[in-house]
């Protein structure tokens, strides 16, 4: 089973970067799209940017200007460029990969807190 691990999170304070990563452990074939989550304290998990294999690419409007998706496909590894951080963006990040168009990979997160 493949499986995905996410890293590049920590401690950092407002207006800082950070660059998540989200690494498979093997290639993965016909995927449909990647996407990254957050999830903050107490609250539930909601997509901050996604893109799909038509270059369809989204972002969520509270990370649109600060946050860029991007992939090294070759590494089969995908990225989380996050910069302009604010206190509301802490919580733990996970990355998915839905490929065949049914099947869903998850990562087990990464914690980001940014401190004021």
């Amino acid at each position: 089973q493949v499986q995905l691990v996410e890293s590049g999170g920590g401690l950092v304070q407002s207006g800082g970067s950070l660059r998540l990563s989200c690494a498979a452990s093997a290639r993965i074939y016909n995927i449909n799209a990647v996407g990254w989550y957050h999830q903050a304290p107490g609250k539930q998990r909601e997509r901050v940017a996604s893109s799909d294999m038509s270059g369809t690419i989204y972002y969520a409007d509270s990370v649109k200007g600060r946050f860029t998706i991007s992939s090294d496909e070759a590494k089969s590894t995908w990225y989380l460029q996050m910069s302009g951080l604010k206190p509301g963006d802490t919580g733990v990040y996970s990355c998915n990969v839905r490929y065949g168009f049914r099947y869903d990979l998850w990562g087990q997160g990464t914690g980001v807190t940014v401190s004021s």
